[in-house]
């Protein structure tokens, strides 16, 4: 038996959650600008299902500060999701650190974790009506 089957919590799914202060605008956001529709919902919570993970928005009189990436979404073409979402009026962050930089709104990021089979990553991140940061990666082989 490995250290994995006698834990329960590395059995658990992860589930992130984001905070909306006003959670009808979080809808309209995540519908017309990302073309994700909740596929349950409960007073003050709305649940999203993404290539079976799933986050929850939910309504909130706290606010994330916005100052890291609160949930990512790894695609396979960064180009065609960066463009299509900009066409939607999505504006990327502009960032400029010390190891990386983005160039029209995606950054080239050196190494990624070895079980993913990659040397390296592509990263955008932009925010959603709440002010929370999300962030979009894609793996390059």
């Amino acid at each position: 038996m490995s250290a994995d089957d006698r834990n329960i919590l590395a059995r658990a799914r992860v589930s992130t959650r984001l905070p909306a202060q006003d959670l009808d605008r979080a809808r309209r956001f995540y519908a017309e600008t990302l073309g994700l529709e909740p596929v349950d919902e409960r007073p003050g919570g709305l649940l999203y299902r993404c290539a079976g993970t799933e986050f929850v928005l939910f309504k909130s009189t706290g606010a994330s500060p916005g100052t890291f990436t609160q949930m990512a979404l790894e695609v396979d073409d960064i180009e065609t999701a960066v463009s299509e979402l900009k066409q939607h009026g999505v504006v990327f962050e502009d960032v400029d650190v010390p190891g990386f930089r983005t160039k029209d709104g995606i950054a080239e990021i050196e190494g990624n974790y070895p079980s993913k089979g990659a040397r390296g990553e592509r990263g955008a991140w932009f925010r959603d009506s709440e002010g929370n940061l999300l962030g979009m990666g894609e793996p390059v082989a």
